[in-house]
């Protein structure tokens, strides 16, 4: 089997590291617009050559693991030169627009829509990690427009590294990853906004932060380069979880307002149930 990399960052390479140790003779190639990535996942032995656009139809599998907008614009020329035995797999945090642009392509049989829940706020082949999709949730999108042997063919790679898969249709999907990661993200990166703007009076307040800071604000050190596109895609679920965020915020403010920390400890107590949600996941 021999499958093609495109994009050799966190993702991308984690997934070369993790096929070639569970296939061993399987062949993994790269390709990458920045020459720099290439040599580094060459170097780091994350592929076994570099590969050209116009060879991917030597490809048993075609991997795209690039900024959505971009895959936007690639994914149906993937499709356009690959064999009529390979199956393209995306791994965007966006579903819908992905499967839409695809749906009426030619080849849309041989497209796989999926998206690895895991991750780290680094970017690039340095980041790439072995066993990082362990344990880790794959959701499957519109898996019944793919033909059988080529999802038998994806599925078993996903499982063959330790993934769990879930199915759903891409606008579930797109909603409910809204929530749980892009919120988050948002999150993340505004509460390091505010603190950096307090920081230009107070130098001496990142020496004042704790663990809990540090894990907070982890993910606003992600790529924007990643995630402006993810937001831009996904904008109509993003600004539904929004602002109910602002809204459960502004309530939180409110009862600080009246003095009402019956009310916090209430709010506070009623949310410690996400322990129980989230037991055995963290």
């Amino acid at each position: 089997m021999k499958v093609a990399v495109i994009g050799l960052g966190l993702i991308g390479g984690s997934l070369a590291l993790d096929i070639k140790k569970a296939f061993p003779t399987c062949q993994v190639v790269g390709l990458d617009n920045n020459k720099q990535n290439v040599s580094k996942a060459l170097e780091l032995g994350i592929i076994e050559a570099e590969t050209l656009f116009e060879d991917l139809n030597s490809a048993d599998v075609v991997i795209v693991s690039i900024p959505v907008n971009s895959a936007m614009d690639l994914i149906p020329k993937v499709l356009d030169v690959i064999n009529e035995t390979a199956v393209v797999i995306d791994v965007g945090s966006t579903k819908s627009p992905v499967c839409n642009v695809v749906k009426q392509h030619k080849n849309r049989r041989q497209f796989l829509a999926t998206h690895p829940i895991a991750g780290t706020e680094f970017s690039g082949p340095d980041a790439a990690l072995l066993g990082l999709f362990k344990n880790k949730t794959n959701i499957i999108c519109d898996v019944e427009k793919t033909a059988p042997q080529l999802q038998k063919r994806a599925l078993k790679i996903f499982e063959a590294i330790g993934m769990n898969l879930r199915y759903m249709n891409p606008e579930a999907h797109d909603k409910h990853i809204a929530y749980v990661s892009h919120l988050s993200h948002i999150s993340s990166f505004m509460l390091g906004k505010t603190v950096l703007e307090k920081e230009k009076n107070e130098r001496d307040i990142f020496d004042m932060a704790g663990s809990g800071f540090a894990s907070t604000v982890r993910l606003a050190k992600s790529s924007p380069k990643m995630w402006t596109p993810i937001f831009q895609q996904n904008k109509t679920n993003v600004i539904e979880t929004l602002e109910e965020y602002i809204n459960n915020l502004n309530h939180f403010k409110t009862l600080l307002q009246n003095d009402d920390f019956e009310g916090v400890f209430k709010e506070m107590e009623d949310t410690n149930y996400i322990k129980q949600v989230l037991k055995g996941i963290y």
